[in-house]
């Protein structure tokens, strides 16, 4: 259930829209703006206090204030990314609170945002939701300030090297924000976004970001166990993203290199990150969460053998990195994309006392010597895609602040040094690497700005290679 969705996640440019649409329906019963009829299982807003990753605490919720809506505004919504995760955001967005509207759109591509437009509207019906008039449908580089001048909330669902950017602009006009994940792409972009994430929390700002497992019940069951200290101290895991890959975008011959790389963003770094940030993310984010800290160093490796065409850009298929941590603990990691492979998205993580393992809807603790110690099993748990919009819009109502996005940048840190050790085969350590200057992203981009990598005389691209290849 859950590899389905955060492939859902992937379809910012290019997974066909219907299959989004259809995911929505599937999680219909969770969709319901009354906050009580998606958490009353395994107590979601008691444990939900936890999601941040053991390093901040959300503010308590008084559960009478949860149901009478202190503040009655219509809240405007600006949609920053108008591909299939944005149009699935916007809509689980306009699901989340009664009295909601979306006001703007903003894409680089006008098919993107036409497409994503009517979709809206066909999902939503006649709720009166969906508000966005011509005048308020902004495409090109300049789009995104132009949509988010309109709005209360913004939800920013762009190939991620634009997320830095994007994000630091709201918070500093004053907007509530959802962001995907990850937050940047390159080392500056993760600075930018820290900057912007304290701003935020000082000017009570809510930011949520889209590593969901944060509001996944079997999740917050198990790291409410783990708070409870009952398999002790963790000391090593495994953590996988093992899959077949991803979609491909083949080049059109009327296409600029810039336009060809933004719209098969999944292939280059300077827009995705690699599959080691964009997808393993979650993965990554979920042992720092559970081990309470972010690594000091990464060691790896990694290449592509299976996925290395024209099309695939310049990104590996394969990373294998071994992240330490403050603690002592080793957490070793693994993703790949590489058909006719085995496949696995889970974590496995090993303590003093005794193992916890997460996957899909499902979290199991056992002590060293077999015993069960705890196990949740949620198929019919709410959908964190849906709960995570309740929960930004309920803080928004309510005054309180959800402050997901610091986490948000050192996961995508982690994941960001674990791709600087495969690529460079060397030992890369967090405070060495928060000090790059290496920027993927060129500053005040336009249709006319080169793609930043170029192709060689035969339409192949520079690919890493450890050894040689410089990353900070």
């Amino acid at each position: 259930m859950y590899n389905q969705y955060d492939e859902f996640r992937l379809s910012q440019v290019a997974y066909p829209i219907k299959t989004n649409i259809l995911d929505m329906k599937k999680a219909k019963k969770h969709t319901s703006p009354d906050i009580a009829k998606v958490t009353t299982r395994r107590n979601f807003v008691k444990n939900s206090a936890l999601f941040t990753g053991g390093t901040m605490l959300l503010p308590q919720f008084n559960m009478n204030a949860m149901y009478n809506v202190l503040n009655d505004k219509k809240l405007k919504i600006a949609l920053v990314g108008c591909g299939g995760r944005g149009t699935g955001a916007a809509i689980q967005a306009l699901n989340a609170d009664n009295n909601v509207e979306l006001v703007a759109m903003a894409d680089a591509f006008e098919d993107r945002l036409n497409t994503s437009w009517i979709n809206i509207g066909k999902e939503m019906g006649e709720t009166k939701k969906v508000n966005v008039p011509k005048k308020n449908q902004f495409v090109g580089f300049d789009a995104a300030q132009k949509a988010m001048d309109l709005a209360d909330v913004v939800i920013l669902a762009t190939p991620p090297g634009f997320r830095p950017q994007h994000f630091e602009y709201a918070i500093d006009n004053g907007k509530h924000v959802f962001m995907e994940k990850p937050v940047a792409t390159d080392v500056p972009g993760v600075r930018k976004v820290l900057a912007a994430a304290k701003k935020a929390k000082e000017n009570k700002l809510n930011v949520v970001v889209g590593l969901q497992r944060h509001y996944q019940d079997n999740y917050l069951a198990a790291i409410d166990q783990l708070k409870q200290d009952k398999i002790g101290k963790i000391v090593s895991g495994q953590v996988y993203w093992n899959s077949g890959g991803v979609w491909v975008r083949e080049r059109k011959p009327t296409q600029t290199e810039l336009e060809y790389q933004m719209r098969n963003w999944y292939y280059f770094n300077w827009l995705c990150g690699d599959h080691i940030l964009e997808q393993h993310i979650h993965n990554i984010d979920v042992a720092n969460w559970f081990i309470g800290e972010y690594p000091i160093s990464a060691q790896g490796m990694g290449g592509r053998q299976i996925r290395n065409g024209k099309d695939h850009g310049e990104i590996f298929d394969h990373h294998f990195v071994e992240y330490t941590y403050p603690s002592g603990a080793v957490i070793a990691s693994q993703c790949r994309h590489q058909p006719e492979t085995m496949s696995r998205v889970s974590e496995f993580f090993q303590g003093i006392k005794g193992t916890v393992s997460t996957e899909g809807d499902k979290a199991t603790l056992r002590s060293w010597d077999g015993k069960l110690l705890f196990e949740h099993r949620g198929k019919d748990d709410p959908n964190p895609y849906q709960v995570e919009h309740i929960k930004l819009f309920k803080s928004i109502r309510n005054g309180g602040v959800i402050a997901n996005a610091e986490n948000g940048a050192k996961s995508t840190m982690t994941a960001i040094i674990g791709r600087m050790a495969t690529y460079s085969g060397k030992v890369v350590k967090w405070e060495e690497a928060m000090q790059s200057n290496l920027n993927l992203v060129p500053e005040g981009m336009t249709w006319e700005t080169p793609a930043p990598v170029q192709p060689d005389a035969n339409g192949f691209y520079p690919i890493p290679t450890p050894g040689k290849t410089v990353v900070m």
